[in-house]
């Protein structure tokens, strides 16, 4: 017996699910098509060894500062706040602001890179800041060991949040998974993570005078 193919709107139904189901959540895809960028800031910032020194640190706080005024840039966006209800927990501009007055060293003064990014980019923007926060643990270690520092003075922009590195990226993670953030801009953000990480790149690469 001959089995017709099934036309009717349960089989679509189920077949929509079935798509969905095995369709992969934006965290997860921003993950795996950004590795290759998460890679390249460990070569740049292994190449920049910015715990060397604390000249060569207050280098990398200089860098960080600059894109964190990027990303915050995108925090008075209304859609923006609209998709991350707890911005005003996040970003590190002031903190790193604090820290190159305690080291001494000069506040650089430029254009925002971020002036024309909107939603959905800024997604992406706010995803490599958010899970650099989450991975600066060890460099905090690491500017607390062999260079002194502190969430009090000078390592203010690698100390977690006062909640937590993980309970605030989680939260972020469900921003992004949500399903207001629908399938058809994820491309898009991906795009606005992709850009954020070559932006990080240039302010490493020039601050440590890398090749």
């Amino acid at each position: 017996m001959k089995h017709r193919p099934c036309t009717t709107s349960c089989c679509f139904t189920n077949s929509m699910t079935t798509d969905l189901l095995q369709r992969p959540a934006l965290s997860q895809r921003l993950k795996q098509e950004t590795a290759d960028q998460h890679e390249r800031m460990h070569q740049l910032m292994a190449q920049g060894d910015p715990f060397s020194s604390r000249e060569a640190y207050g280098r990398f706080v200089t860098a960080q500062y600059l894109f964190q005024r990027d990303v915050e840039h995108l925090f008075h966006d209304t859609a923006v706040q609209a998709a991350v209800a707890d911005l005003h927990v996040r970003g590190r501009q002031e903190a790193s602001l604090a820290d190159l007055a305690d080291l001494g060293m000069e506040v650089p003064h430029e254009a925002i890179a971020s002036d024309m990014v909107v939603m959905p980019a800024a997604l992406g923007w706010l995803y490599v800041s958010e899970g650099s926060t989450l991975g600066a643990a060890f460099l905090f270690k690491d500017a607390q060991a062999k260079l002194g520092l502190s969430a009090e003075f000078g390592a203010r922009n690698l100390a977690a949040y006062p909640e937590g590195r993980a309970v605030v990226w989680r939260r972020f993670v469900g921003s992004l998974d949500n399903d207001q953030i629908t399938p058809d801009v994820h491309d898009a953000i991906i795009a606005g993570a992709n850009a954020a990480y070559d932006r990080f790149g240039s302010l490493l690469t020039r601050f440590f005078q890398l090749n």
